[in-house]
């Protein structure tokens, strides 16, 4: 494998692990259980190009809009905290309106699947510090964005599998358990964010 092939492996591998498709199957799995069987993999489908959208758009104007509207990287992290904090607390003390609360059609859209879970804080700052590394490789970060992409959108795919064998109960008690994770989660975002300020 040439020096080329290996960058480009490990900058796909390296994103993959940060859109973390594993780890974000059980929270995908609460949130669409209310949703009509038939629906889901369309809603993932959408979700997962949304995402694609958002994530290249922030590969070649993600620094530039920071920027712009005078936004900083841990403002992107904080904010992202704050939405997973929210959709955990949730996970624990389930609503009769479901995780995301009244949503139209009953299904969620953009958040919280496209963007923080697929979509996350991490890979995004990860996508501006491949840009500001390296700028002149722009087609290599794209290749290795839709190498990650491609590989985690198969793993969401199969989701609604995982609903059909885990069940009602079994479901219940990922959600509680995903809940925690997720807590965990925005904590640690947020704390980074706050980090990135106080280290002014």
């Amino acid at each position: 494998m040439n020096e080329v092939a290996s960058s480009l492996l490990s900058a796909a591998t390296m994103l993959f692990l940060l859109i973390d498709p594993l780890g974000n199957i059980p929270a995908m799995l609460a949130i669409l259980k209310d949703t009509d069987p038939k629906r889901q993999r369309m809603i993932i489908a959408r979700e997962l190009l949304i995402a694609l959208a958002i994530l290249i758009l922030f590969l070649y104007a993600g620094k530039p809009v920071l920027s712009f509207l005078q936004l900083g990287e841990e403002a992107v992290t904080i904010s992202g905290g704050i939405i997973l904090l929210i959709i955990g607390i949730r996970l624990i003390f389930p609503q009769e309106s479901g995780v995301m609360g009244e949503t139209p059609g009953g299904e969620p859209f953009l958040v919280p699947i496209a963007v923080p879970m697929i979509a996350g804080p991490s890979i995004m700052a990860m996508l501006i510090l491949m840009t500001q590394s390296q700028p002149g490789r722009m087609t290599h970060w794209l290749l290795a964005l839709l190498i990650a992409w491609a590989a985690s959108a198969l793993i969401f795919l199969a989701a609604p599998f995982l609903l059909r064998i885990l069940k009602e109960r079994g479901l219940a008690a990922m959600e509680r358990l995903m809940g925690m994770i997720l807590l965990m989660m925005a904590v640690q975002m947020l704390l980074n964010g706050f980090k990135e300020i106080f280290a002014w």
